[in-house]
């Protein structure tokens, strides 16, 4: 079945937010509707959506203007099985004694690894993005610094394979958390497949938000892959749910941003002890003073 996509950009995420919700009573009406802030330190917004009939141009076309944005590029979207093909060519990722994998891969663990199972149907961070990666390497740089962390949670925790990550080296329960209530099915069908029910705890919040997490801080470590805004607006509560002494591991940050975000933290009284960069982006590793 042929299916199309419409995507635009547009400054803002109020007027983004809008033309999401004025896209839903097209006619015909889109099977999905995404806005995303873009990743590029432009401050552009992506607004997308997908039909099953071809769509309206002219009320793209409308819309589009309505709302500032830039005039929608519609494509077809071929009829191919992603999920199958992902698997094809996801290779497993190796990051110090971490070894992140799909099923498909089982055959292939080092008997020395640290395995965390991670299946291409489930988005939200699979391990192969820099980011993720960046945050398994500073893990491990902690680990060899001789830091046990008894109080870890992951903010924005998408698959939660960096919350399985400390929860598979350190005998303590993980918190996990995540704004997208579909990251957390994600996050707890994927602590089951790695055996850890019960060990990681995924919780629906944006940022700190939620009574469990503010009745278990301060945190000895803090894992946070999200992006720089929001990173940079959650210094000071990092600050204040962050244990002295402990750690937090942030990404989801380009690396023309990486100094912008050690300076909020630094005023919030953290020391930059580590930067890895892979890529485009940034992983930086913090101490709490």
């Amino acid at each position: 079945m042929t299916t199309y996509s419409a995507l635009t950009t547009l400054p803002g995420k109020p007027q983004a937010e809008a033309l999401g919700e004025a896209l839903e009573d097209l006619d015909p009406e889109p099977q999905g509707v995404g806005v995303f802030e873009m990743e590029d330190g432009s401050g552009l917004w992506e607004v997308g959506c997908y039909f099953t009939e071809e769509p309206d141009d002219i009320a793209l076309m409308l819309l589009a203007a309505a709302y500032g944005a830039k005039p929608f590029v519609v494509s077809e979207v071929p009829d191919i099985d992603w999920v199958a093909k992902v698997r094809r060519e996801l290779q497993p990722v190796v990051a110090g004694r971490f070894f992140v994998y799909g099923s498909h891969d089982a055959d292939r663990v080092p008997s020395d690894a640290v395995p965390l199972l991670i299946e291409a149907a489930m988005a939200f961070g699979t391990g192969h993005h820099g980011t993720t990666q960046g945050c398994l390497k500073a893990l491990e740089w902690l680990i060899g610094q001789g830091v046990h962390a008894r109080n870890t949670v992951d903010i924005g925790c998408g698959t939660a394979v960096l919350a399985m990550a400390a929860a598979k080296v350190w005998p303590e329960d993980v918190l996990a958390s995540d704004i997208d209530p579909v990251a957390v099915e994600v996050a707890e069908a994927n602590a089951l497949c790695n055996n850890l029910e019960g060990r990681v705890r995924c919780l629906e919040a944006t940022g700190f938000d939620h009574p469990e997490l503010m009745a278990a801080a301060p945190f000895d470590l803090v894992f946070a892959n999200i992006l720089k805004g929001p990173l940079v607006d959650l210094a000071p509560e990092m600050a204040s749910v962050t244990a002295p002494s402990g750690h937090a591991i942030l990404s989801g940050i380009l690396n023309e941003q990486a100094d912008e975000v050690v300076a909020a933290y630094d005023t919030a009284g953290f020391d930059c002890l580590r930067r890895e960069v892979i890529g485009d982006w940034t992983t930086l590793t913090l101490g709490r003073r």
